[in-house]
Parts: C-alpha cells; sequence; structure tokens
C-alpha cells in the first residue's frame, strides 16, 4: 500500500549521520523487514506445504504402484532333490504297463510330489508388482482435493496477513523513532536558547545589574535539560534497536533512518468503512470463511464412512524356492502368478465412530460459524472505535498547533520584557518550558494521528 508522507517541518532536521552509516528510508525499512521476517517466511513455507496437499490431493485419484519381495529361510528343513522315480520305474518296469502309465499317471504323480517338495525348500523368495485403482471412494478423493484447496487459500491469506502486520509494526515503530528525534531536536533547541540566556545574565551580574540567584536558576535548568537530552538519546537508542529487531537486523550494525510523517493537512484519503467492503477486505474473515468451507467438506468425508469404497487390484508374482539363496531361475511368463480383482469394502460396524465423527465435524462448523459472526460484530466495534480515535486526534492536533502558537507569543513577549529588566527570570524559565512543552505536544499529537489513521487502515482492512 503506497500512501503519500509529507514533510514535518520540525521533525528529524539537525541529527548528525555518520558517513559510513547506512541510511533506511520508510519503503527500505519495511522491504528490509519483509525479506528478513520470521513470520513472512513461515506462512511462505505453510503455503508451500498447502501446495503440496493439493497435488497430493489430486495423486489419490490415480493408481497406486507397489512392489513387495519377500525372501524367507526356514530352519530345519534337508535339502529337496528333486526327481521322476514314478516315470522312470514305469519306463524300466518289465510288467505290462500301458502307455497311459508310462506317460501319463506316472510323471502327474511325480509332478504332484515334486511340486509338495517345493514347499519344503529352506529358502522361499517372492517378487511381485500390485495395481491398485480406486473406482469409488464415496467422493473421498474429489473432497479431499477441495478441502486441500480450501486450506490453500487459507495459507494465501495469512500470508497476507503477515505481511500487513509486519508494515503495521515497522511504521508504528518508524513514527516513534520520528517523534524522539524530534523530541532530541527540540531540547538541543532549548538548550541553545538557555545558553543564550545564561550569557546574558551572567554578563548582568558581572555588570553589577543584575542577581547571582539568577544566574544560578538557569545553570541548573540548564543542566536538566542537558539531563533530559541524555535521556531522550537513550531512549531513541531503544527505539532504534527496537526498529532494528522489528527489521530483523542485528543491533550493532551502524544504521540511521531518515523518514516524514503524514499530516492531516495533506489531505490523505478517510479509509472506507462501508461494512460490505470491510468484510471483502479483512483477511481475518476470509480465513474463517476459508476455514467454515473446510469444515463444511470434512463433514461430506465423515459421512462417506458409512459408504462402501469399490477398488480395482491388479497384480504380478515371481516365486522362488531353492536349497540356496544364491539360485535362481530365470523368471518364464508362463511360470508368473498373475491375477485381477474386484474389490468392495463397506464397514458395518465400529463401535459408532463415523456416527461421532460426524457429530464432531458438525459441532466444528458450528464453532466457526459462530466466530464467524462475532468476528463481524467485533470488526463493527473496531471501526467505530478507532473512527472516534482519528476524529479525537485530528481535535488534539488542532489544540496543539494552537498551543504552540500562543507559547511562542508568550515567551517572546516575555523574552523582550526580560531583557530590559521588565520581567523575572523565573517567569522567563516558566515559558520557555510551557514553548518547549508545547512543541513536544504538538510532535505528539500528530505521532498519535499516525497510529489513529493506521489503525482505521487496519480495521477496514486496508493496511
Amino acid at each position: 500500500m503506497s500512501r503519500k508522507f509529507l514533510v514535518l517541518s520540525a521533525l528529524a532536521l539537525g541529527l548528525i549521520v555518520p558517513a559510513s552509516a547506512k541510511v533506511y528510508t520508510r519503503d527500505e525499512a519495511v522491504k528490509t523487514a519483509m525479506e528478513n521476517s520470521a513470520d513472512i517466511k513461515t506462512a511462505e513455507e505453510d503455503l508451500l506445504k498447502a501446495a503440496s496437499q493439493v497435488e497430493s490431493g489430486y495423486g489419490n485419484a490415480y493408481p497406486s504402484i507397489d512392489l513387495n519381495a519377500t525372501v524367507t529361510r526356514i530352519f530345519g528343513l534337508d535339502d529337496v532333490t528333486m526327481g521322476t522315480p514314478l516315470t522312470d520305474a514305469a519306463k524300466a518296469s518289465d510288467s505290462e504297463a500301458n502307455k497311459f502309465d508310462k506317460n501319463v499317471l506316472a510323471p502327474a504323480l511325480d509332478g504332484i510330489a515334486n511340486g509338495m517338495k517345493s514347499q519344503a525348500y529352506r529358502w522361499q523368495s517372492s517378487v511381485g508388482l500390485t495395481l491398485t485403482q480406486v473406482l469409488y471412494a464415496a467422493g473421498k478423493v474429489g473432497t479431499a482435493i477441495e478441502i486441500a484447496k480450501a486450506y490453500k487459500h487459507l495459507e494465501e491469506v495469512s500470508l497476507d496477513n503477515a505481511k500487513a502486520k509486519v508494515r503495521y509494526d515497522v511504521n508504528n515503530a518508524f513514527d516513534q523513532l520520528i517523534l524522539l528525534d524530534s523530541s532530541i531536536v527540540f531540547r538541543e533547541e532549548s538548550i541553545k536558547q538557555l545558553e543564550e540566556n545564561l550569557n546574558i545574565v551572567t554578563q548582568l551580574y558581572q555588570s553589577g545589574m543584575g542577581k547571582e540567584v539568577d544566574m544560578i536558576r538557569m545553570q541548573l535548568e540548564l543542566e536538566k535539560q542537558k539531563s533530559n537530552l541524555e535521556k531522550a538519546k537513550k531512549d531513541r537508542i531503544l527505539a532504534r534497536n527496537n526498529l532494528l529487531n522489528t527489521m530483523g537486523l542485528d543491533w550493532e550494525e551502524d544504521v540511521e533512518f531518515r523518514g516524514e510523517l503524514r499530516l492531516p493537512e495533506a489531505s490523505l484519503p478517510y479509509p472506507d468503512t462501508a461494512m460490505a467492503n470491510v468484510k471483502k477486505r479483512r483477511r481475518e474473515l476470509v480465513m474463517l470463511e476459508a476455514t467454515e468451507q473446510m469444515r463444511e467438506k470434512n463433514i461430506e468425508i465423515e459421512e462417506s464412512g458409512f459408504k462402501p469404497t469399490i477398488a480395482l487390484v491388479g497384480g504380478i508374482k515371481y516365486t522362488n524356492n531353492k536349497n540356496e539363496f544364491y539360485k535362481w531361475d530365470a523368471p518364464k511368463w508362463g511360470n508368473l502368478n498373475k491375477y485381477i480383482a474386484l474389490n468392495l469394502s463397506m464397514n458395518l460396524f465400529n463401535g459408532m465412530q463415523t456416527k461421532e465423527a460426524v457429530v464432531q465435524a458438525k459441532s466444528d462448523l458450528r464453532n466457526t460459524q459462530i466466530q464467524k459472526e462475532n468476528a463481524e460484530r467485533g470488526f463493527r466495534m473496531q471501526i467505530e472505535s478507532c473512527a472516534n480515535d482519528l476524529e479525537d486526534a485530528q481535535v488534539q492536533i488542532e489544540n496543539a498547533k494552537n498551543q504552540v502558537d500562543l507559547a511562542k507569543r508568550v515567551y517572546d513577549i516575555t523574552e523582550a520584557a526580560y531583557r530590559i529588566g521588565k520581567e523575572t527570570l523565573i517567569t522567563l524559565l516558566d515559558d520557555n518550558m510551557k514553548l518547549r512543552t508545547a512543541k513536544l505536544d504538538y510532535t505528539q499529537a500528530i505521532l498519535n494521528w499516525n497510529k489513529a489513521y493506521n489503525a482505521l487502515l487496519q480495521a477496514t482492512g486496508e493496511y
């Protein structure tokens, strides 16, 4: 979101920036925070995971091909020897064995015996391929894909929300730093003015026209303001480190920041508070709608537990049984075990688990709907509150501006009167303090307006 930032004439001026320092503008600070934010990186990984789940859901519609291999060693068995004793005996017999006995019956009996012996090999191995294609799953596959798509959309919105939050946090931290920069400038101006007044008082005292007590009071006030200036500088370091932390940078880095605060006089567009548009923009509500869609589809998934699943299964398997592990016969197509089957499975009773799962899924859906309704009401209250805060901040700026003008006029009059001896030093110091306080209050009022404007943009979903 691009917004126009205008220069606040008294802000962020007069601060010395080291030549070697890296200077960040507001936009550069936001960009750096976007690149380094752990929340954004986490949201990006979650989105990547969600996209993968969509592809995985489509994969469930394709057939599954599995390779199975088994090697079994049976102990306590002797070597198996294959032979044709009955056939050999029938052919060598002098008895009147007919051709059927010699060529059919005896070989058949030998084959049966050898087949039974093959089950007694010490080493029994098999390799097979199985293909499974689900033909009907009560809509589970398609519904799961829709849930995955809804989840992906939720993560997309979550990523946008994480980016918006980073922008919001950086802008607020940046504004706070500008306020402290302004405070330092004002205090330095006050100290400079006090030093000039101290010179005048000292000269008057040395010439015998002034009082020593006035000079001492001026010195005490000057020391007090120097102490406040040091405190403001320390607070600025903390604010700077907070901004660096938000940007994902180390505190030790030699960096500075330059930026401007927005002014109400810039005629910035007032945020769109129409609830119909707010509902479309608020990412929290969009995320709840995506969650609601997922909950609805989850009910369909759970209800499918009452329905059958039909799958087509086919496979091919090669078996090799030998006395030694390393001895393998070359597979022949005719010796392979080939099969195809149509499988139907349906749960008839599982202890009411399916029924209760449906009840729980419906309860989850209702909870999401309640959260959505409550969020909509909460948005209305939030927008109304933020709008009031922005209006109040506007009024406070006008009041603070008037206070600065009046305090400046009073101080100028008092200073002129003091120079000719018609006002006391105490009055001059008091009016100087009031002017300094009025300037700081004006800067704080502008910062409060910026915060209120940002908050209303966030409440309407425009941030």
